[in-house]
Formats: structure tokens, sequence, C-alpha cells
């Protein structure tokens, strides 16, 4: 009897073993065939060349995807990251990979309509136009293309990633936002937390809409062609933390408003044409560590309140039209 009792245990036991055993290999991500398929004529669409890339570290991380000890599941290549239950690639990281060529709106990339991350920074796409089928990528919540030898105008089919939380297109010096333009993508983009045009030629000015994007931390403009004034409304994204507007063509006085925004850490305004005094309402600034408004306009007495920022690290005032004595809170 208690033989039987023994073996009915172990049977029990090795049925929870080999049900769990089951389940956990059915949760397994292999990846799907059209999406295996899309990846490696991605691949083959492109050159390996070590110019094409920025940084010195860079490598090609595609190089081995149909060379590995088990080729059909896609989800275990460098870059590529596969949702556990489903096998869908959701994230494909091909930054600093070398990739050389011309990419438009038939390619495979554009197949991967489960992706929420994608980045293809630090590549030559040899002054392609960004495809409109850009738009196919709908899941998109994180989205990088700097550094990659984009041209031309950003596409408005971009606009209608509505889930972007990340858009960096900086560095590409050839690459447009003018039809549509900034306020266009303020009134689409409203989920963005990361904004980085910088060197994107935007020639306008700020327009008051870009306060929609009220969740925005990281705002980069820099070399943009802007122009005008700074609408004091910018002082309505109080989540900002760094803030980017250097080497533009700004004029006038900086927005009292500034003072709202006291989750900045970094302040750019190098290289504009303001003037005027500096706001006493900087004085509120508590977290600030760097704080540039060289090459600048700016007149009149250093404002003492700036003492009262305990957290700086970093400060250049010069090239203005500064005069009188420091205050000995400085």
């Amino acid at each position: 009897m208690g033989l039987s009792l023994i073996s009915l245990f172990t049977f029990v036991f090795l049925s929870f073993l080999l049900f769990f055993f089951h389940l956990a290999s059915s949760r397994q991500s292999f990846c799907h065939d059209n999406e295996h398929s899309a990846l490696l004529q991605f691949k083959e669409s492109l050159a390996i060349d070590k110019s094409a890339s920025y940084d010195a570290s860079a490598y090609p991380k595609t190089t081995h995807w149909n060379l590995e000890e088990d080729s059909s599941d896609c989800c275990s290549w460098e870059g590529v990251k596969c949702n556990e239950d489903t096998g869908y690639v959701i994230e494909l990281d091909l930054s600093s990979s070398c990739l050389y060529g011309s990419i438009n709106s038939t390619s495979t990339l554009f197949n991967l309509v489960h992706l929420q991350w994608l980045s293809i920074a630090d590549n030559d796409f040899d002054g392609s136009k960004i495809p409109s089928a850009i738009n196919n990528l709908s899941k998109l919540s994180h989205l990088n293309l700097s550094f990659s030898v984009f041209s031309g105008q950003i596409p408005s089919e971009m606009l209608e990633l509505s889930k972007l939380e990340s858009l960096d297109l900086s560095k590409n010096g050839l690459l447009q936002l003018q039809q549509p333009g900034l306020e266009s993508l303020a009134e689409k983009l409203t989920n963005l937390k990361v904004l980085d045009l910088s060197g994107v030629n935007i020639s306008s000015s700020i327009p008051h809409g870009l306060t929609n994007l009220s969740a925005l931390e990281f705002l980069f403009l820099e070399s943009c062609e802007l122009e005008g004034t700074i609408p004091s409304s910018l002082g309505n994204l109080n989540n900002l933390i760094r803030l980017d507007l250097s080497q533009n063509n700004f004029w006038g006085i900086i927005p009292f408003s500034f003072g709202n925004l006291n989750n900045l850490i970094r302040l750019n305004l190098f290289r504009n044409n303001f003037w005027g005094t500096i706001p006493s309402s900087f004085g509120s600034l508590n977290n600030l560590i760097y704080l540039d408004l060289s090459q600048n306009n700016f007149w009149g007495i250093i404002p003492s309140s700036l003492g009262s920022l305990n957290n700086l690290i970093h400060l250049d005032l010069s090239d203005n039209n500064f005069w009188g004595k420091l205050h000995t809170s400085i």
C-alpha cells in the first residue's frame, strides 16, 4: 500500500514537472517567418562599411544574423528583441552598425509592424529621404535616426506615430522640418518626453503650440535656423530637465517665465542675439548645474539671484555686454 502511495506521488510530481516544462517551453519566443525574412532582406539591402559610422567602437551587428547556431530564431540575433509571449520583434537596435546604402518605402524594415523601439542611428543612408512608410510602425514609442545622413523634408507620415515618447533626428545636416513644421509636430506628437532636432533645418520661430508637449523633459533645438523671440509660454514646460536653444537666430529678451522651469538641470542659450538683462527669475532654477548664456548681447548688472544657484558647476557669461560689480552672493 505504501509503495502504491509513493508511486502515485512520484507520478503526480513528474506530471507537474512536465506541465511546467511544457508551459515554459511554449512561452519561449521564436520569431515569425515573415519577420525573420524581413530582417534578412533588410540586412542584404545594405552594405557594410566601417566609415559609415562615426563611433570608433562601431561594428556590424548584422554580420552573424544568419550564422547563429539556431539561425531560424531571429529573436536570438544581436540587436533584436522579441516579445516573450508572441514572438514578434518589438525592439531593433542597429545603431553604430556600419550600415551603408539608400533606404526607401519598399524596405522590409517597415514590415516589422510590431516594433516599439527602433534605433538605426550612426549609420550612413546616403542622403535618403526618411521613407513615408515609417507610418507602418504605428506602435513605436522610441525612434532614433540621428547621425545617419538622411536628407530632405521630414515626411508628414512621421507625425502619425502618435505613441512616440522619444524622437531623435539630430545631426542630419540636410534634413528639414518645414512643411509640416514644428507647430504641426507639436500638435500631433503630444506624448513626447524627448525631442532632439539638433541640426535639422526648421527655419521658423518657436510656435506657442509647443506647449502642447507638456510631458517634455528633454528639448534640443541646437543649430536649427530658428529665429524670432522666445514665447513666454515656453515657461509652461515645467517638466523640462534639459533645454538647448543654442546657435540659432533668436533675439529679444528672455521671458521672465523661464523661472518656472525649476526642474532644469542644463540650460544652453549660447550664440544667439538675445539682449536685455538676465531675468532675476533665473534665481529660481535651483537644480541648474549648467548655464551657458555666452555670445549674446545681454547687458547690465548680473543679477544677484544667480548667487542662489548652489548646484551650479558650469557658468559661462562670456562675450556679452555686462557691467558693474559682481554681487558678493555670486
